[in-house]
Formats: C-alpha cells, structure tokens, sequence
C-alpha cells in the first residue's frame, strides 16, 4: 500500500479543483455531438484538439487523433511509468448528447454554469467531467512525486452515437489498448456520497424502422377511413412491443430476471426520475430486476408531422427510432433479429416495413471479485470518508467494455464516474456536483499508488 499520505493527496487535489472548473468550462463549450446532421463537424474536431494538447501538456506520449472507421475521431495518448510497472487504461469520451429543448435549460446547455452547489452544462457530468477525473487524479499524483503505474488515455469521438467506431478501431489494433486494468470513466455512484462501482452495463439494439403505405400524403376527407395511414400502422407496431403493464412482449425477450445486489427503493427511484404525481411505474419486479436485469424498449422518436402546422392528410409513411436495453446474458444479435421480426410481423394492413439498424453493444459483466477491486474499495473507502464502496447494475451501455475484455480477457475493468441520478444526464440541466468530481478525482489517484503497490507486492 502506498505511503503517500491522504491529507498530502486529498490537499493536493483540492488546490487543482479551480483549474479542473475552468478547463471544464472551456471542454463544455465545445457543442461536440457527433451527428454533423445536428452541429457541425468542426465542433468535434475543436473538443478533440483540446484532448490532444491537454494530453500534450501533461507530457504523454504518442498522443494521436485516431480515425475511427465511423468517421469520428478518439484521442490517445501514453505517459510511460516506472520499470516493471502495471498499465492502466483511463477511458472518458468527449462527444456529447444534443441539448435537446434548448428552451428547457435554465441556463445555456454548453456554458458551464454554477448553481446550486451544481455546475451545469452538456457534458459536464457525462463525459468531458470524466475526462477531468482523470487529469485531476493524475496532476496531483506528479505534484506528489510521480505517477506509479504506465498510463495510457483513450477519449472516445463516438460513444453517445453508439456507432462503433473505437471498438473497430481496437479490434484492428489489438495492441494499442492493452493493460493490466481499464478504468471507465463513464457510469456513476448510486448516490451523491455513496461510493459506488458499476458491475453491470446493459447492451443496446437500436433500429430504425421505416413503414410506408401510399405513393403520397393524401386529403383525409377524401381519403380517409379507407387509405391506409402509415402514421396509425407505426403508432399499432410500436404499442405492440409492450403490454398493459409495460413490460417488453417481443418473442424471446420475456424475462423473469432478478437483481440480486444493490436495492433501487420505487419511491427514491420516483425521486430520481421526477415521475409526476399519479403517474405509475412501468414493468414489473423490483425496480433493480426492470433496470438492471430485464430486456427494456424504448421508442425514441417518431418522424411525423408536429401539430403546430399540420395539413389534414393521411399519411404515406413514416419513422421511428426504437432501442432495446439488454442485461448480460442476452445476445445482441438475437435481439436485433428478433426485434426486426417483431416489428415486420406487428404492420398492420400489408404496410411496407424497411428496418436499418442504426447501433448495437453487447452486455457487459464486471469480475468485481479481482485485485483492482479490493484496491478501488479502499481507495473510495478514504475519498469518502470510510464509506464502503457499493457495487450496482447500470441502466445504460458502453459498447466497448466487451470489447475490450474480448481482446484483453485479464484485464480488470473497473466502472466508475460522474453521473449519479442529480446529474440528469443526456436530459436538459445536466450537471456535475464538483463535490463528486473532487472525491472521484482523489478515489482514482488513490487506486492507481494503491494498485501499483499491490501488483508490486503479488510479483515479490
């Protein structure tokens, strides 16, 4: 175990929280969604430069914008160790999700704004503050006397998009990410205070589904009753894919799955999801075995005409984008198929169905029972004051955990980060509670001097 003291690292990373403010302030200002369809290319070429000099500035190595086979770019970069010393992979991304309503944000979504004790804007918490984690983590170790481990830093151009491209890259350069343990940047403690590692992720199915039904709109009063609408076909084959509880009904994804770990209270979760009063929960089980364990869809738009604006017509055809959540233990293939089976066997009236699948991620399990682990207990257990480190499931998906313990099957991969459920992530007013980032930062740099000893001790 290391002998840095935990009042020399904790004072050394709170001195560096007003530099992590402010270079968190200029990162958020980057509107780095990468769909060039929504913002332009070149906000994610400028969060992606600043990657690059960032990395630069600490004194990596090799540090590269590397071309994904998606036409996004990640940045890489390694910062040698000691002789002998273990690796680690520090992973965050840098893309972002879409403001969404611009007008539902209380303050502008890529201006970092504090209130509360909160700071808010598009990334902050979910990933340009895990991106800040990591550099805070590593500044105050070298204020320290040295960074103990070989560090290398992926930042991913794409993950938001969910369309591949740093899991084709690595694939087809399975050296460049190897090392001993990954730490993921990118899930969150289960409560504000509550030190938490995710073991879980669920993977993701998303599809696009196309239903067409005449060669044009056409006048609903001379039309309509008899002209098939392909608005109403997609409304019937989305409203097919669950039942009246809202449990998912498509064939081979049925679960009775249950969670066995941390407990999710309905009422806390309620809280978490700001669910209006009288509104009732969907699915059944405890609300750990409906997000941690069990199949979950989700239709997430409808291309259609809005309200304000509408002709009176029947409709020729139209879009939606639908996705299934999918715990360990189901594949993602057998999901895609049986999703696009699903959706062409639900059109009604013959329509027309065309599915293109627009992302996909396996599910991933953590070994939670590895050395990295007993080294990230401890070390959250001094970030925070003697709380135990919790280990729980995660809602959402990172592609490229499975991909990476596919190409690096003894690699410990740790799940850590920022987005606990105040920071409302991928939803307007997302924001980050420095306070977390302040503790991750010191949880982190603890792990890697703990780490590194104990790998030290093992090869004794």
């Amino acid at each position: 175990m290391s002998q840095t003291s935990p009042e020399a690292l904790a004072a050394a990373v709170a001195r560096l929280m007003p530099r992590a403010r402010e270079e968190l302030t200029e990162l958020v200002s980057y509107r780095s969604v990468a769909d060039p369809r929504q913002f332009p290319r070149e906000e994610c070429e400028k969060a992606a430069r600043w990657v690059v000099d960032a990395l630069g500035a600490e004194g990596f190595e090799d540090v590269a914008l590397l071309d994904t086979p998606d036409g996004t770019q990640s940045v890489y970069g390694v910062l040698p160790g000691p002789q002998d010393a273990p690796v680690v992979l520090l992973y965050a991304h840098y893309d972002v999700q879409p403001p969404l309503d611009e007008s539902a944000w209380l303050s502008p979504p890529f201006e970092l704004t504090e209130r509360d004790g909160r700071w808010y804007g598009r990334g902050a918490a979910d990933c340009k503050g895990g991106l800040l984690m990591h550099l805070t983590a590593l500044r105050a170790l070298r204020e320290l006397g040295g960074i103990p481990v070989t560090v290398k830093v992926i930042v991913e151009g794409s993950e938001e998009q969910g369309t591949g491209g740093l899991e084709r890259y690595a694939e087809q350069h399975p050296e460049l990410l190897a090392a001993d343990a990954i730490v993921i940047g990118d899930t969150g403690n289960f409560r504000v205070g509550l030190p938490t590692v995710t073991a879980t992720l669920r993977g993701m199915t998303l599809l696009e589904v196309g239903v067409r039904t005449l060669e044009g709109n056409l006048h609903s009063g001379q039309f309509g009753g008899a002209a098939p609408d392909a608005l109403a076909a997609l409304i019937r084959m989305l409203d097919s894919l669950r039942d009246e509880t809202g449990t998912t009904t498509v064939d081979g994804l049925e679960s009775g799955a249950t969670w066995d770990g941390l407990a999710y209270d309905e009422e806390a979760f309620r809280a978490d999801a700001k669910v209006l009063d009288g509104v009732g929960l969907i699915g059944t089980g405890t609300v750990a075995d409906r997000l941690w364990a069990r199949p979950a869809v989700t239709v997430m738009g409808i291309d259609c005409p809005p309200v304000v604006g509408a002709t009176p017509s029947v409709q020729a055809a139209a879009r939606a984008l639908v996705s299934v959540r999918i715990p360990p233990g189901i594949d993602a293939d057998a999901v895609r198929e049986a999703l696009t089976a699903h959706l062409r066997a639900a059109a009604p009236w013959g329509a027309l169905v065309e599915v293109i699948t627009r992302g996909q991620g396996q599910p991933f399990r953590a070994d939670t029972t590895s050395p990295a682990y007993a080294a990230m207990a401890r070390a959250m257990a001094e970030a925070y004051d003697g709380s135990k480190m919790q280990i729980s499931g995660q809602g959402g998906s990172i592609p490229l955990c499975n991909t990476l313990a596919s190409l690096y099957p003894d690699a410990e991969i740790l799940l850590i980060g920022l987005n606990e459920p105040e920071a409302q992530i991928h939803a307007p007013n997302e924001s980050v509670s420095p306070e977390e980032l302040r503790r991750l930062s010191l949880a982190e740099a603890r792990f890697l001097l703990d780490y590194a000893a104990d790998k030290a001790a093992a090869d004794a």
